[in-house]
């Protein structure tokens, strides 16, 4: 009777919340899932992946949110939102092997969850932690949106992205920079390289082994505040784009 009551109360026992940092067994398991990329290799090894990398996962994000409530409010989401699909989209791609070999998180800012938005960024992969910030890849109406912004408020934006603090720490992300001045654009407007830029972001580059350690969370914070100002700055257009968007009549009148 004693021995029964033991095993259900392990059965109904909550399993032990996750740490907010990675084991080298997570390591080792994106090592192998690049060298088989296969959906019969990771079904087989799902616990793992649940155990050792997505668990670890959202206890980190959850930390993380903890200090965002102070340099980033408007970024907060279910941790559930913010961590990526470790699946591949296929469907326009050469490549048809089915799992990215990183596991990545993304905080987008509230209000452009449809777009792409400005917001902070991290990814695990078996050789690097990749932590970033800013506006990546946007779509038309948000490079013009931001490209606007900087014609006016260019000297602020020099402040933000040449910050002394930001830039010891972390890089230009590569900005794709056009050889000509998009149409309409002077030539000569003291922004016009930043301009040229189609995204805007700083990122930075560590072993993959500083995502080991159980001080990961504030060492991820750390580069977060440190480009917080440049992610609210690149927001500011955006959000007054979606709401132009927003108050424009279903139907025009002739």
């Amino acid at each position: 009777m004693k021995q029964a009551k033991q095993v259900k109360a392990s059965r109904t026992q909550k399993p032990a919340p996750a740490n907010p940092h990675f084991t080298p067994q997570a390591i080792d398991f994106l090592r192998k899932l690049k060298r088989n990329n296969r959906r019969e290799w990771f079904e087989a090894r799902r616990d793992v992946y649940e155990r050792e990398l997505k668990q670890p996962m959202l206890a980190l994000i959850e930390h993380l949110m903890h200090g965002m409530t102070e340099y980033a409010p408007n970024h907060l989401r279910p941790p559930q939102k913010c961590m990526l699909r470790i699946y591949r989209d296929t469907r326009f791609s050469a490549d048809k092997t089915p799992y990215k070999t990183n596991i990545a998180a993304w905080w987008t800012r509230n209000g452009l969850e449809k777009t792409s938005g400005g917001g902070y960024y991290m990814h695990l992969s078996p050789t690097e932690l990749i932590i970033a910030a800013g506006v990546y890849m946007p779509p038309k109406e948000q490079l013009l949106a931001v490209r606007q912004h900087l014609l006016e408020h260019h000297a602020k934006f020099r402040r933000l992205i040449e910050n002394k603090k930001m830039r010891a720490k972390m890089t230009l992300h590569d900005p794709e920079t056009l050889t000509r001045p998009p149409k309409g654009f002077d030539a000569e407007h003291p922004a016009i390289d930043w301009i040229k830029w189609r995204q805007w972001g700083v990122i930075a580059t560590l072993p993959a082994a500083e995502a080991l350690k159980p001080k990961l969370p504030a060492i991820i914070e750390e580069y977060f505040r440190l480009a917080a100002p440049l992610v609210d700055f690149l927001n500011e257009p955006l959000l007054r784009s979606v709401e132009k968007q927003k108050r424009k009549p279903l139907f025009a009148l002739y």
